[in-house]
């Protein structure tokens, strides 16, 4: 059995999937990246292979497509 790796673990705070459905809530741009260390924790890794910035962007398409957003 492997592990999943962090940057795809979507339970994770700061994995690609999160950081896609979080900027899509507060309705920043698409900007693909994560946080190893949990969101807003460590450095902020925006260096990212095919596969890691299609997993940013199914989270912000998956939000967009659910329309949810922040009220303000």
């Amino acid at each position: 059995m492997t592990a999943t790796k962090p940057q795809f673990d979507r339970k994770l705070h700061g994995s690609l999937y999160d950081r896609g459905s979080c900027d899509s809530y507060y309705r920043r741009s698409c900007s693909p990246h994560w946080y190893p260390g949990g969101t807003y924790k460590g450095t902020r890794i925006t260096d990212l292979d095919a596969s890691e910035r299609a997993e940013y962007n199914a989270g912000y398409s998956d939000n967009e497509d659910a329309g949810s957003y922040k009220e303000w």
